[in-house]
């Protein structure tokens, strides 16, 4: 008699994450990436500081399109991080347990950071607040 094969456990094939998992495990890489991005922050402090030279070089690597990147991750990661934030805060006091409303904040929370910070990029873009000016 042949040995039946073993059954496999469940694996990335069959399982789905739930959007209350993907948001809890962004909502700690975002705050990872905000605590790097300090750095950008502290560069970009410094660097005015420091005098135009010291400014420009900040500026020109800000401007090159690996810098525009890591801006648009930082922004993008400010706002997921304020909104998931503040949908803690909600189940802090005791709302929005059910699972539904869990669902439906969760993808809130996703797509309302994507043009949070796609905002922030076109009045950037668009000469609002000195950049580009």
């Amino acid at each position: 008699m042949a040995p039946r094969a073993r059954p496999l456990s469940p694996h990335m094939t069959i399982y789905r994450w739930p959007v209350t998992m993907a948001t809890s495990i962004t909502h700690r890489l975002t705050g990872i990436a905000l605590s790097m991005g300090t750095l950008l922050l502290a560069w970009w402090l410094i660097a005015a500081a420091s005098g135009l030279e010291a400014y420009q070089t900040f500026s020109h690597v800000a401007a090159s399109w690996p810098g525009q990147v890591v801006l648009f991750g930082f922004t993008w990661s400010l706002a997921f991080h304020l909104l998931n934030g503040i949908r803690h805060l909600a189940w802090d006091m005791g709302y929005g347990f059910d699972v539904p409303t869990a669902n439906r904040t969760g993808w809130l929370v996703i797509v309302l950071s994507v043009l949070l910070a796609a905002g922030a990029f076109a009045l950037a873009y668009a000469g609002r607040g000195g950049f580009n000016a």
